[in-house]
């Protein structure tokens, strides 16, 4: 035998492993007879197909075929040159892989998001070089102190003697505090490598999301398409949904080296393909501009930052569904997040363990995933849909009394007193409840599903279709949810309670805008975007397109009656959010929203929430606001709703705000 069986079998599979083997062909060229009448030689040609590196030829291979007598046939002299003929000879198989460095992610107007100018050093040592193999180790793991020590050991352990291998990575404060000592230890080298940056990293954080190492049950399907352990990829938000185009697809280079390294063979190799940076939809400046609105709100003297955790705002262009601002407050650094932080480990673990004990939950993205009752905010779709179902007439008018009852349940009104009579249209801009509950009543009673299919028709407590980041669907309940869920039965209070956002009733900011977005463009329901485009340099890959998901199919009075009526709640000397808007130079674009407060049971504050649009003609932005526990919408959601737009429309910029190219 030329080899054992067992033997070549072993070698044949490592080898089939390093090729990333699909499949072989091969090619007959010739064949010959030795001297000796018992040999003989087939030369023939290999094709190899593999994942990593392609489809390739390996030429003028030579097989050695001997004649056995009994029984009579010829065999394969099979031997590890076979497989490539230096590996006869002690040559060894090595597949090296060509890293690419991750795309960048900018905001609409090309200001650099995310990229990959934080440097790291990685540590490597040739194991023969140790002048002390224990003191290297114990050396390696004290300054490799985020390195498990089991995995450098193990590390070691695969490491050929004579090779250089790579044992962890330091930050730039790591590589000045332990250069000298790894010097001295192990005799360690030392190579540049760059790792994920945020330039304004508590900016968006809820918006580009988090990188980070495979995880161990990852790595096989990782590494069967060239990535390595080391190798980070996206793991939420942006850096997840786009991490195909922004992680792009290593090189790889099989070649055949002698014991020591040399290279013997160069077989094949794959150039690797570049990663694509990522376009957002997102102005910076204006997301600055609402963070610091937050910022300020929460820290003035007296405000309701001492009861409310959070908030959350989003702006959304009413004519493409594109977001363009979205804040989730409180916010935190994505640098702390990162696996190798540009603040330094000290400071990033400190920032890591404060934002993970925060109750506060800052990690939540409350525009998005963040589920609340709505309040009067739900009845813009309210009245739409009791118009639109043909239950109540646009110009049949209601005594709003302040007080409701319907077989003995009694409900009452935000205003002791009540609005007086009142139209769907001035309903709205009052903010009416005994009108909601009353045509919250009359739809149950035509059908228990009327109402809570509506809603749904509207796209509230079902998904908006965005795919950029992770969204919540919320919730909107019937009868039949009512029963599973709490094993109740349905009545005409449930329905009474949900006209008016209260109740089976869980939506998202993200869903409000949207909504708010179709009125204003005439009732297209768009898919929310966050992704513009994506290529490289000028080569534009992908482009993204407004994609009309959907209509909410409200008869044109019924959306002539809503504007109406939430154009009125701006200027109207009865609307609910007035005085917030007076002297604002937004009245002479028009400005039409809605207020809510909902209750948050069983805490005594409540939800403040303002939704609006502007211009009133032609609109191009809508702006929802939410501010958890702080109140009324029309004191504490309204103003920053102004604040937000004065921004977009005047530039005026909140006080002592820095924008983003301000901050570089």
């Amino acid at each position: 035998e030329a080899i054992p069986l067992d033997s070549f079998k072993a070698q044949y599979a490592s080898a089939q492993a390093t090729l990333t083997l699909v499949s072989l062909t091969y090619t007959p060229i010739g064949s010959g007879r030795d001297a000796n009448p018992n040999l003989a030689t087939l030369s023939y040609d290999v094709t190899f197909t593999t994942r990593l590196l392609g489809t390739f030829t390996d030429p003028g291979r030579t097989l050695l075929l001997i004649f056995e007598d009994a029984p009579q046939h010829w065999r394969v002299a099979w031997s590890a040159g076979d497989i490539f003929r230096e590996l006869g000879t002690g040559g060894q198989l090595v597949r090296s892989t060509t890293p690419v460095l991750r795309g960048s992610i900018y905001d609409r107007d090309d200001r650099v998001l995310a990229d990959m100018e934080n440097p790291v050093v990685t540590v490597n040592v040739v194991k023969r070089q140790m002048p002390d193999a224990a003191l290297c180790q114990t050396t390696l793991t004290q300054a490799l102190s985020d390195t498990a020590a089991e995995v450098i050991q193990a590390r070691l352990d695969a490491a050929a003697i004579d090779w250089s291998a790579e044992i962890g990575t330091l930050d730039a404060q790591g590589y000045t505090k332990w250069e000298a000592q790894l010097t001295a230890d192990c005799r360690a080298t030392f190579d540049s490598r760059k790792s994920r940056r945020y330039r304004a990293g508590s900016l968006m954080p809820h918006i580009l999301g988090l990188v980070g190492y495979l995880t161990e049950g990852e790595i096989p399907a990782a590494e069967a398409i060239g990535f390595t352990q080391e190798s980070i990829l996206g793991r939420s938000g942006i850096e997840a949904s786009q991490d195909e185009r922004l992680r792009g697809v290593p090189g790889a280079r099989l070649t055949i080296v002698s014991s020591n390294g040399t290279l013997l063979r160069e077989i094949a190799v794959s150039p690797p393909q570049a990663a694509q940076s990522v376009w957002l939809t997102i102005d910076s400046d204006l997301q600055q501009a609402v963070v610091t609105a937050f910022n300020q709100a929460y820290s003035a003297s007296g405000s309701f930052g001492g009861n409310s955790k959070g908030g959350a705002a989003v702006v959304m262009n009413v004519q493409t569904g594109e977001i363009l601002a979205l804040v989730s407050y409180p916010t935190y650094d994505l640098n702390a997040f990162t696996p190798f932080p540009a603040l330094g480990r000290a400071v990033a673990r400190e920032q890591l363990t404060a934002t993970q004990a925060d109750p506060r939950n800052p990690l939540l993205n409350r525009v998005t995933q963040g589920r609340y009752p709505s309040g009067s905010v739900m009845k813009i779709a309210t009245s739409m849909a009791v118009i639109d179902s043909g239950v109540y007439n646009v110009d049949k008018r209601f005594a709003c009394s302040g007080i409701w009852e319907r077989d003995g349940v009694i409900k009452y009104d935000w205003l002791p007193g009540g609005h007086g009579t009142v139209t769907p249209a001035s309903a709205v801009t009052q903010s009416c409840n005994p009108f909601f509950y009353e045509v919250g009543y009359q739809m149950n009673m035509v059908d228990t599903e009327l109402l809570p299919r509506y809603l749904r028709q509207m796209g509230l407590g079902v998904p908006t279709g965005l795919t950029d980041i992770e969204e919540d669907p919320g919730y909107i309940g019937d009868a039949e949810t009512l029963r599973t869920k709490y094993g109740a039965a349905w009545s005409f209070s449930d329905a009474a309670l949900m006209a008016i956002g209260q109740g089976e009733v869980e939506i998202t900011p993200l869903q409000i805008v949207r909504l708010t977005a179709a009125i204003a463009n005439g009732g297209t329901l768009y898919q929310p975007q966050l992704v513009l485009r994506a290529g490289i340099l000028d080569d534009v890959r992908y482009t993204a397109q407004p994609d009309a998901l959907s209509d909410i199919n409200m008869s044109a009075e019924a959306l002539a009656m809503v504007i109406e009526g939430m154009c009125g709640v701006t200027i109207d000397y009865s609307g609910t959010a007035t005085y917030a808007f007076e002297g604002s130079p937004l009245l002479d674009l028009g400005v039409c929203g809605k207020t809510g407060t909902a209750q948050d049971l069983p805490r005594p504050s409540t939800h403040a929430w303002f939704t609006a649009y502007a211009p009133r003609d032609n609109p191009e932005i809508a702006v929802t606001v939410v501010v958890e526990n702080a109140g009324e919408g029309s004191g504490v959601a309204a103003p920053l709703v102004r604040r937000i737009m004065e921004y977009y429309f005047y530039d005026i910029v909140p006080d002592a705000a820095l924008t983003a190219s301000q901050q570089g």
